[in-house]
């Protein structure tokens, strides 16, 4: 039974909202020894074996074109994605890393209108976006974290932003044509594929992992099960009934979410600030995609 379209927005927002929280389980993960490749690899592993109980059957497309395609979306939005992401936590301000990860539903935006002529883009969609976005703006800095520029940090992270909108556009070119089980299991192992030349450079080291504790396994069990396996599925199906656009613009609501369980689960503040950025994101978004 097909759902209707109101139930796939809901869903984007909950997949946004679980992602909005895995920055807290990726700062666990790297400060229990695990290096970013390797919470990516691990993650992926765990989530390509989880979803053979889903999709099973066929092993490739039905060309070598689509094949090829296949390995883009899992290098955009699986190894070169979260690598670029994860590297620059470890070089930029996290606050940069969230602000300019923000930026993703405008370049997949420009990028979709480049390749896909019938996505069409409304002054009020536009004015929506801009909105939310000062209000991420006002979220991540809070007015109290100056923006630091660091060009290495900076720029991986616009590239983790414009591998996820390259990502986007070939799942775009793919959904009418296999299922997005069968999408997601190629991304997941194409992923696993195109991380491994890394390995030649820094050796994958399991010391790490089989001797922490327990947190350290289940925050890998949830960005592995919760927030790569389900959220994939999830996603994908997103973008095929929704479009891109509308879809990559609930990304807008990660800092909101960031914002909320760091005061419930750190303690964090919640400055004047940030709840006014919090209400321009809330109204951005509902602007941009109301119907």
């Amino acid at each position: 039974m097909k759902l209707a379209k109101g139930y796939y927005h809901l869903a984007g927002i909950l997949v946004v909202a679980i992602w909005g929280t895995t920055f807290i389980s990726t700062k666990v993960l790297i400060g229990n020894g695990l290096a970013p490749q390797e919470i990516f690899f691990y993650r992926f592993l765990i989530a390509y074996v989880g979803i053979w109980f889903v999709s099973r059957g066929r092993l490739f497309a039905d060309s070598f074109k689509d094949e090829a395609m296949l390995a883009l979306a899992g290098l955009f939005g699986g190894s070169l994605y979260f690598f670029t992401e994860n590297t620059a936590l470890g070089i930029t301000q996290a606050s940069n890393v969230s602000f300019l990860l923000c930026g993703t539903p405008v370049i997949t935006t420009l990028l979709s209108k480049m390749f896909f002529r019938d996505e069409k883009i409304s002054g009020r969609f536009a004015a929506g976006s801009l909105l939310a976005l000062a209000g991420v703006a006002m979220v991540v800095f809070d007015g109290v974290t100056v923006l630091k520029v660091s060009p290495a940090g900076d720029l991986l992270t616009l590239a983790a932003s414009f591998s996820w909108g390259f990502y986007s556009i070939v799942i775009r070119k793919l959904e009418n044509r296999y299922s997005t089980a069968f999408i997601t299991r190629k991304v997941f192992f194409y992923g696993l594929v195109t991380i491994c030349p890394v390995f030649l450079f820094e050796p994958l080291d399991t010391g790490a992992l089989f001797s922490s504790g327990l947190s350290v396994w289940l925050n890998l069990v949830f960005l592995a099960v919760i927030a790569s396996l389900v959220c994939f599925v999830v996603w994908n199906a997103v973008i095929k009934e929704i479009g891109i656009v509308k879809a990559t613009n609930y990304v807008y609501l990660s800092p909101l979410v960031t914002l909320v369980v760091s005061a419930a689960v750190l303690g964090e503040r919640m400055g004047p600030v940030a709840l006014a950025g919090a209400a321009c994101i809330m109204a951005g978004v509902y602007w941009a995609g109301r119907n």
